[in-house]
């Protein structure tokens, strides 16, 4: 008898669908049915195909049934036809690719409602300054590798002038006290976040406990910073019951590090799996919380977010120790999260702000600038057409690569000493040229959010170029 072959069109003629399955197919025919013809293994797997449920129990054409089963259950999930409109900040200044991300997005079966903030530019899935609101799912990627990133901000009982007397007094606390990138402190402060019952109870968690310890009180690369300036409250009615006028105040920003991308990495992979989207939205997938994998990335995520706001407290107790100062005021917020909230039917969404500031009724924040520009003290005005977002900064003008091709070391250098700012570290892809006009952004969104105080950066710390 020949020996029988058998060749994947083969099978596609006769109904197959191309994949895996083909060579499941093949592999088993070849194995348990090659003193069969050739004809007569493709009459038993045409009646596989046509009737796989009389065949699920046999031990070999079963894994045949299975693995179609398996290509049925990955099938792609169909993206909605339209995109119905939703509330764009700033829209002259918005690139197209940040809309047509944001339209994909809002395309997702489960999504229900989103916004784009006036700092909003292209980003991987969920554009950096996108809003979006989804139904009973989690998307890793809507809420960003940096997990819970920051702005956290002291203000000091110092008088004013303290900190032009003392620039190279506080150059040098910045130098000691911070780290960044792969930069880690020898002795790191303990903390009781590290503590946390998900360090035990989630695998990928506790796998990045070292990792978490490691890093924890130092800051990310890119476009993070440590920095003192000057606040200027100008509103009298303010939270912190201060008078107006200038104060001097500690700025940082940075996220979950390692610890965060790495949960961020591992549930997106997962979620990619199971959530099979067309390749405009791949980068969407998501996690049902009703899910194993969706609690998991749930309880992590919530974790990450803390774990930054250690780093963050870490980070100002060694300053404050250092410089002797009482701190009178703080402000903290963070983005790249998703929130449990409610929309105005009442209806429970999770909200992912990916770059994009809380700003609910009353909720304080810190929106930057750039090392030359000013950032705002805010309270949100919880505007519902915002999903009670407003901006997380300026936003980006030129990508990292573009910033870097286009401006020189002499003219980082110039503006630098224009606006009397004192700079560590930073590369040129962080040169304020290539952040979008602050002022500009606060006026587009002056209905989401009021302006209590302004902070102008002096002496600023980053990540060595």
């Amino acid at each position: 008898m020949a020996k029988l072959k058998l060749r994947g069109k083969d099978l596609i003629k006769i109904g197959y669908p191309e994949g895996p399955v083909i060579g499941m197919a093949i592999n088993m025919m070849l194995k348990h049915y090659k003193r069969h013809s050739k004809e007569e293994v493709l009459s038993i797997l045409k009646k596989v195909l046509d009737k796989p449920k009389e065949y699920e129990n046999d031990m070999v054409l079963g894994r045949i049934v299975r693995s179609m089963r398996a290509k049925e259950a990955k099938k792609e999930i169909e993206l909605n036809p339209a995109v119905e409109d939703y509330p764009v900040f700033g829209a002259n200044q918005i690139e197209q690719g940040a809309r047509d991300q944001m339209n994909t997005a809002l395309r997702l079966p489960v999504s229900v409602g989103g916004a784009l903030m006036p700092d909003a530019h292209q980003g991987y899935g969920l554009p950096i300054g996108g809003v979006l609101a989804v139904e009973n799912a989690v998307i890793p990627y809507g809420v960003g590798m940096d997990i819970g990133c920051r702005m956290a901000l002291s203000l000091y009982d110092f008088k004013p002038g303290y900190l032009e007397n003392k620039r190279a007094e506080l150059t040098d606390i910045l130098m000691k006290n911070t780290r960044f990138g792969f930069d880690t402190f020898e002795n790191p402060m303990d903390d009781e976040v590290l503590s946390r019952p998900e360090f035990k109870e989630i695998k990928k968690v506790k796998d990045l406990r070292q990792k978490a310890i490691s890093q924890i009180g130092s800051s990310g690369s890119g476009n993070h910073f440590v920095e003192f300036g000057l606040v200027q409250l100008t509103d009298e009615n303010n939270e912190f019951n201060l008078p107006k006028g200038e104060y001097m105040a500690l700025l940082s920003h940075s996220g979950s590090r390692g610890f965060g991308a790495n949960i961020a990495q591992y549930y997106t992979k997962i979620a990619m799996e199971k959530c099979l989207l067309p390749k405009e939205a791949k980068h969407l997938a998501w996690l049902s919380l009703d899910s194993q994998e969706g609690m998991e990335y749930w309880l992590a995520m919530n974790l990450a977010g803390d774990y930054a706001s250690a780093c963050h407290n870490h980070i100002h107790q060694r300053i404050s120790k250092a410089i002797g100062g009482e701190v009178i005021a703080k402000v903290e917020n963070h983005h790249n999260f998703a929130w449990k909230e409610q929309m105005p039917d009442g209806k429970e969404v999770i909200v992912h702000r990916k770059g994009a500031t809380p700003a609910g009724k009353g909720v304080l924040g810190v929106i930057p600038g750039s090392m030359t520009a000013p950032g705002f003290i805010v309270r949100g005005k919880g505007s519902a057409l915002s999903l009670n977002s407003a901006s997380h900064g300026a936003g980006r003008l030129m990508s990292r690569r573009k910033a870097k091709e286009a401006i020189t070391r002499h003219e980082l250098t110039k503006i630098l000493k224009d606006h009397n700012v004192d700079l560590i570290g930073g590369g040129l892809d962080e040169a304020p040229i290539a952040y979008k006009d602050i002022n500009k952004v606060m006026k587009y969104q002056s209905d989401l959010v009021d302006v209590l105080g302004t902070f102008t950066p002096k002496i600023v710390r980053m990540d060595k170029n």
